[in-house]
C-alpha cells in the first residue's frame, strides 16, 4: 500500500485545494498503478509550522511561498 506524505508551510493552501491534491495524487496512483490501488492509497498532508522550515538558512513563512509563487495568501 503507498502512503505519499506531502510536506507544506502552514497556511499556504486552503482546505479545498488540500482536498484537491488529496484527490490528485490518488488519482495519480491509480493512473500508474490500477483502479485495485485506489482503496489502498494513502495520502497525508504535513503542515510544517511557519519559521520551521528554511532553504539556504533563510526561514519561511506562507507569506514568504505566496511571494515567491507570485499568488495572494490563501
Amino acid at each position: 500500500m503507498p502512503l505519499v506524505t506531502i510536506d507544506v508551510i502552514k497556511d499556504v493552501f486552503t482546505e479545498e485545494q488540500k482536498h484537491e491534491l488529496i484527490d490528485n495524487v490518488t488519482e495519480a496512483m491509480v493512473k500508474v498503478e490500477g483502479e485495485a490501488m485506489r482503496p489502498v492509497t494513502w495520502v497525508r498532508i504535513m503542515e510544517v509550522e511557519q519559521g520551521d522550515w528554511a532553504i539556504g538558512g533563510q526561514r519561511l513563512g506562507a507569506s514568504d511561498v505566496h511571494a515567491m509563487s507570485g499568488k495572494k495568501a490563501a
